[in-house]
């Protein structure tokens, strides 16, 4: 039963970091590495909890966090939350296209639905690019972000409008 929970912590920490999209194939080959203050199994409910300085790493994925915690129903559907001020994360893109990085006071994500949620000061960036907004949701099976400002959420925004934030630079090619 660890050893499935373990695997549940894997797929999901697999899941968010694809959020950013196109992320370095050969990573989801990787072991991954869990690091923590502390740790503990819930048989019963499925869940495996990881608290104080959580530090996950699977090739060039990094995700760093105050408590991650994972949790599996009876159909097998995943769900991840992690929590932090902010929870990081950063990976290497496929095909040359750099590094994204991103971050929140919340992230979550459901197998079920594959959405990954970064809730508070969410910010993702990609080279010069730079998405920030109070919610950011990015969809792993139709690759569409959705950026929300503080009027829908009433979680504040990173932006210091409280608006949604989108820098895109220009591209390099003709």
């Amino acid at each position: 039963m660890m050893q499935k929970l373990c695997k549940a912590t894997a797929t999901a920490t697999v899941l968010l970091a694809a959020a950013p999209a196109f992320s370095l194939q050969s990573d989801s080959r990787q072991p991954i590495e869990i690091e923590a203050d502390s740790g503990s199994l819930d048989q019963k409910n499925q869940t495996t909890t990881f608290s104080g300085n959580v530090i996950i790493k699977q090739g060039t994925l990094n995700i760093h966090a105050a408590a991650v915690t994972v949790s599996r129903n009876d159909k097998g559907e995943q769900q991840m939350k992690a929590s932090g001020s902010p929870v990081r994360f950063s990976q290497t893109l496929d095909g040359d296209k750099g590094t994204v990085n991103g971050q929140g006071n919340t992230v979550e994500y459901a197998s079920a639905t594959g959405l990954v949620k970064l809730t508070g000061n969410a910010q993702v960036k990609r080279g010069g690019d730079i998405a920030q907004g109070s919610v950011i949701t990015y969809n792993t099976r139709s690759e569409v972000y959705t950026i929300d400002g503080t009027a829908k959420s009433g979680v504040r925004s990173a932006a210091k409008s409280g608006r949604v934030s989108v820098v895109i630079q220009p591209s390099s090619k003709p």
